[in-house]
């Protein structure tokens, strides 16, 4: 159950780089980036619970406490920024 679930969540990483890359708007590279963190997150758990290391929880942990202040630096950069529509 583990293999595919780990094949499912590459699956889905792959989906959101797609998806990062050809995102029609900032909010939608914003999004998939916020969910392959999301992915990497639980493959990170996924591996600390098949390998049975408490290390990879650890770092799963940290990663994703980052991820949420990065996630929180960019939205406020973005804030501030004119949106596509709107005229400078």
């Amino acid at each position: 159950m583990l293999v595919v679930m780990q094949w499912f969540l590459l699956f889905a990483a792959f989906a959101c780089i797609i998806r990062l890359l050809l995102g029609a708007t900032v909010s939608d590279r914003l999004v998939a980036l916020n969910v392959l963190a999301g992915v990497s997150l639980a493959l990170l758990v996924l591996w600390g619970v098949k390998q049975e290391r408490v290390l990879y929880l650890d770092v799963a942990l940290v990663y994703d406490i980052f991820g949420f202040i990065g996630l929180l630096a960019i939205t406020r950069f973005l804030k501030d920024r004119p949106s596509e529509g709107e005229d400078l």
